[in-house]
């Protein structure tokens, strides 16, 4: 049995769910006055708690960066606290750290100000910020803990024999055997009424655990899909996928300082990717429309039968951005995609990582180079991720076309599907949240491309676990979207 002056502090580790499913440090390049900045925020997995900052200056040079954490829902909308300034590194002059507190779970904005040759400019980062886990008890401080309980149970045992046993006598008197034995069946009861104290209290402090896990650590709103067949009785039948969204005991709690709307990233509510399982072979991004009692529905493309693990991606009103997930099987499907965002991918099947492979057959008879350099990837490391689009010819192309509004997206996966990242050229933030953070400061919002890009598109993201990870980047040509699919492996 757990001990209960132990079980009084011990704080129990959970699963973890996030927006962008297990990576959930936020990623952002962008400018601030006449710098570019790469901005990495760590937010804290425990609420009230730290988050570490981390930015690196591309271009300019900086004397001192602050950085100054905003809540945008709740109470404290629009209070900031006082800049904090981020340390310089001592090994790299345009590398800066620092941290910042975050109180409350919901939409956060770190600000990000800067000075230097070139005089002063500042930044806007959305931030998700939720507790992910609690806290376990230090063993240092467990251990002298653990010790007093039984000190102090042995104690409690021992007074009552004794008392038992010697309460009645005389001043040195000596106890008979009557009085021994009594003094023994004292020690039994008591030992069982502390020991049944001891239970019940740790039964207690479970129940109150459980109950605070469940009203305080976030966890996205279930997700349940369903396939339905329009005209069945047709050969040709339509079929439909129809998700809906439940709320949770987390968000129900939450009403008071969270939005249940949802607005538009990238012209869509929703950004639905299904990826067929085990193999990863198989990768659909897809945009399903509202209907008028809150779900989801679209008309499936053509698509090969299987098990398909669904990551849907939202963003609240507040610029929160979940990604929920589910799963479904389905038939083989004859359709059309449904609008000209959609797009689909077919790759080998997802076996251990081997020989590197760094070009990506595309279906107009080009090819996605990957330029990767020559240091190996390791977890936790921020990284450029650039690819350049060449014609059949093997030539870099010059008429690459804005996808949704960007030079590209890509999707990180890891090959156990504990990591889900959709990541653009700004970063992983969404477009949408970055723009209510960017109005906030008074900022002009413009991420997006309207006219022929480069054939070379870029994305910064650090891979939060090692292991074995297939890549998805999309890009559109001739109003057709193109997917190069990689595998990497990540190392510790």
């Amino acid at each position: 049995m757990r001990a209960y002056g132990l079980a009084i502090l011990l704080l129990t580790l959970s699963s973890s769910v996030y927006a962008h499913v297990g990576s959930p440090e936020v990623y952002f390049e962008g400018a601030a006055g006449p710098y570019h900045l790469l901005v990495k925020v760590s937010p804290p997995a425990m609420v009230p708690g730290v988050a570490q900052v981390q930015v690196r200056v591309t271009s300019g040079t900086v004397g001192s960066i602050s950085v100054a954490p905003v809540y945008l829902n709740g109470r404290d909308q629009g209070l900031p606290p006082a800049p904090d300034s981020l340390q310089l590194s001592a090994a790299d002059p345009q590398w800066f750290t620092g941290t910042v507190w975050m109180m409350e779970s919901g939409s956060w904005e770190v600000r990000v100000e800067v000075a230097g040759t070139q005089g002063t400019g500042k930044l806007a980062v959305p931030v998700p910020v939720f507790a992910r886990r609690t806290l376990p008890m230090e063993r240092a401080l467990a251990a002298p803990l653990f010790g007093l309980m039984l000190f102090l149970s042995i104690g409690v045992v021992s007074i009552v024999g004794a008392a038992a046993r010697e309460g009645g006598l005389e001043a040195a008197a000596t106890p008979s055997p009557r009085d021994r034995r009594l003094g023994r069946i004292a020690m039994v009861f008591a030992t069982l009424l502390v020991t049944t104290i001891l239970a019940l209290g740790n039964w207690w402090w479970n129940a109150q655990a459980a109950d605070l896990k469940h009203r305080v650590l976030y966890s996205t709103p279930p997700l349940h899909a369903s396939l339905n067949r329009m005209d069945a009785e047709t050969e040709h039948g339509v079929d439909q996928l129809t998700l809906r969204i439940d709320e949770d005991f987390w968000h129900k709690s939450h009403k008071d300082q969270w939005s249940m709307s949802l607005i538009p990233d990238h012209g869509h509510l929703m950004h639905l990717f299904l990826l067929r399982v085990p193999a990863i072979d198989r990768f659909y991004h897809l945009h399903p429309e509202q209907t008028s009692d809150g779900s989801f529905t679209m008309r499936l493309p053509a698509m090969s039968g299987g098990k398909y693990r669904i990551f849907a991606d939202i963003v609240r009103g507040t610029g929160f951005p979940e990604t929920l997930v589910s799963e479904i099987d389905l038939p083989n499907v004859k359709g059309e995609p449904s609008s000209d965002d959609d797009s689909s991918a077919a790759a080998p099947p997802f076996e251990s990582f081997g020989t590197p492979v760094n070009v990506a057959q595309l279906s107009d008879g080009g090819r996605m180079v990957w330029e990767q350099d020559t240091r190996a990837l390791k977890a936790g490391q921020v990284s450029w991720f650039r690819f350049r689009v060449e014609d059949a010819e093997n030539r870099p192309v010059n008429d690459l076309e804005p996808y949704m509004g960007m030079a590209g997206h890509a999707e990180f996966v890891r090959s156990d599907l504990s990591v889900f990242a959709h990541v653009h050229p700004a970063g992983s933030v969404p477009m949408a949240s970055l723009m209510i953070v960017q109005q906030d400061l008074g900022l002009p919002m413009d991420h997006s491309s309207t006219h022929s890009l480069p054939a070379e598109v870029s994305f910064p993201y650090g891979f939060p676990q090692p292991g074995e990870y297939r890549l998805f980047v999309q890009v559109k040509r001739h109003q057709h979207v193109e997917t190069g699919v990689f595998d990497v492996h990540v190392r510790d």
